[in-house]
């Protein structure tokens, strides 16, 4: 391994301070450093992060591999400041055994951009109706801890009371899709005046925040873990923040695009911003700004659900769900939460690499740039002010939301344990 120089970067945001890295490891943070032969990136002005860690991935590998894989899903990511990422269970086949989850996690160790550590499925085919080898995949290679059946609901809540009582032997954690299906029949987009202006069937936000009630009373009740994706409404945050107040385990995640984004853009029915969940209103999305700085919610992960060109480039109502987002999601929370004074670079730390790698239980991650931990490094220019342009991703495909849009903020180096993946803003 080679011995690397950062030089004068703001650590977290602080003060300067000279960062070296050797063998794989931080070897001395101070002012004043030097080694004979060490590669040297001049860092003055810029902010050294730990590596961020997603929660929430999709790479569609296997199985969709005309929308994403392993391979370019992670070189997507060391592109975006990720040094790990999770990757949900909704391939085919479902990663609900053993073996799939052991795919996954060895493809991410073949691509060498970041590390993949797979989400297992809750229930067998994503079917809600039977659990999903649990055990099996917690014991496997890729060590499974965190289960989702992301993309449908754990509707049941025998099952989910099941699951949640199941992981406690592992010390894992449910991630639940919060919609109630019954509400949701045919939803288009969120709820409200938009959709009834437009004649678009509403996602109502009760059928979000009936659920995590539900789910939040079970984890209470049982002694376990639940994990919250993809929170977007107002009402959504009290109900985790009176959860939290309970002292009860309980995290929830925010994605970039609903601190962002609202309802307003279906106006212009162009399928690009059709997500699931549905972007949200404006009070909900300042709502969410809110939760994230007070701590309510825990983490920003992106969401990151990539689709061919030909299922985004269709009318509203035939096209698929999804924004790609890794790329991007750094950008958009210095856009949101930096710049508007409502987090520091610490505070972005915490809710990109040390929360969401500690509800992950994800080890050499998310964690502090101090002397003799692992070298996971995300080096960033705040300055840079550039429009997103999606034919530049390493992502195979483009369904991003900010195609045209300016965003602050420029990943310049990466770093897995060492080993440079992203050098002057490029793949290495």
């Amino acid at each position: 391994m080679s011995t690397t120089l950062i030089r004068g970067a703001q650590v977290l945001g602080g003060e300067a301070r000279d960062v070296l890295i050797d063998g794989g490891l931080v070897a001395a943070v101070g002012t004043g450093l030097a080694a004979d032969g060490a590669e040297v990136y001049e860092a003055a002005g810029q902010i050294l992060l730990p590596g961020l860690v997603d929660l929430h991935t999709h790479l569609r590998e296997p199985g969709r591999e005309d929308s994403e894989t392993v391979l370019t899903g992670t070189r997507a990511a060391a592109l975006g400041g990720f040094t790990a990422v999770h990757a949900m269970a909704n391939t085919f086949p479902v990663a609900d055994t053993a073996g799939v989850v052991e795919q996954v996690w060895r493809l991410g160790r073949e691509s060498g951009y970041c590390d993949v550590q797979p989400v297992g499925a809750v229930t067998v085919g994503l079917a809600g109706k039977q659990l999903a080898e649990l055990g099996a995949m917690a014991d496997s290679a890729a060590g499974v801890r965190v289960f989702s059946d992301d993309g449908k609901c754990v509707d049941d809540a025998v099952i989910m009371r099941r699951a949640l009582e199941y992981v406690k032997a592992f010390d894992g954690v449910i991630a639940q899709h919060a919609q109630e299906p019954r509400l949701t029949e045919g939803a288009q987009m969120n709820e409200g005046v938009v959709s009834g202006e437009l004649g678009l069937r509403g996602w109502p936000a009760v059928a979000e925040e009936s659920v995590i009630a539900r789910d939040v009373l079970l984890a209470a009740h049982v002694g376990s873990r639940v994990h919250v994706c993809h929170l977007s409404t107002a009402g959504s945050v009290e109900i985790v923040r009176w959860a939290k107040s309970k002292g009860w385990d309980v995290t929830a995640e925010v994605t970039p695009h609903h601190l962002l984004l609202t309802d307003e853009l279906v106006r212009t029915y162009d399928p690009v911003y059709k997500v699931n969940p549905p972007l949200r209103t404006e009070a909900d999305v300042l709502a969410l700004r809110e939760a994230l700085a007070d701590g309510t919610i825990d983490c920003v992960a992106t969401d990151h659900a990539p689709h061919p060109h030909e299922d985004k480039d269709c009318e509203w109502a035939a096209a698929a769900m999804g924004m790609v987002g890794l790329e991007t999601a750094l950008s958009v929370v210095q856009h949101t939460m930096v710049d508007t004074g409502l987090l520091d670079w610490a505070g972005v730390a915490d809710r990109m690499s040390f929360r969401p790698a500690a509800i992950g239980r994800l080890a050499g991650h998310g964690r502090p740039i101090a002397a003799g931990e692992p070298a996971n490094l995300t080096l960033v220019d705040p300055a840079y002010r550039g429009v997103v342009n999606p034919a530049g991703f390493a992502s195979r495909s483009r369904n991003t939301p900010y195609e045209g849009r300016e965003l602050p903020g420029r990943v310049t180096a990466t770093f897995l344990r060492g080993t440079a993946t992203v050098r002057d803003g490029k793949l290495v």
